[in-house]
């Protein structure tokens, strides 16, 4: 005899099934999760965070000093070498 358990977020009634059933008889296995979509919106506000995040860095480094100074930190880099 095998039974099947349900992930955990899945809401239960209070006889441990599941809370109810689509209206064409669907199960457990069937049903979704509550927080089904939160993951799209959680990688779309990561996204939007990266974007800010690389026009910060492109402003930054495209300033005459810090592109001085990464300049400076390559040569002394490539002159150990020699």
């Amino acid at each position: 005899m095998s039974t099947k358990t349900m992930p955990a977020e899945y809401e239960l009634d209070k006889a441990g099934g599941p809370s109810g059933t689509g209206p064409d008889g669907t199960g457990p296995d069937e049903l979704e999760p509550a927080d089904a979509g939160m993951a799209t919106a959680e990688y779309a506000i990561a996204t939007l965070a990266a974007c800010g995040f690389a026009a910060l860095l492109v402003v930054i480094l495209r300033s005459d000093d810090v592109r001085g100074l990464l300049m400076g930190i390559i040569q002394h880099a490539l002159s150990l070498g020699s």
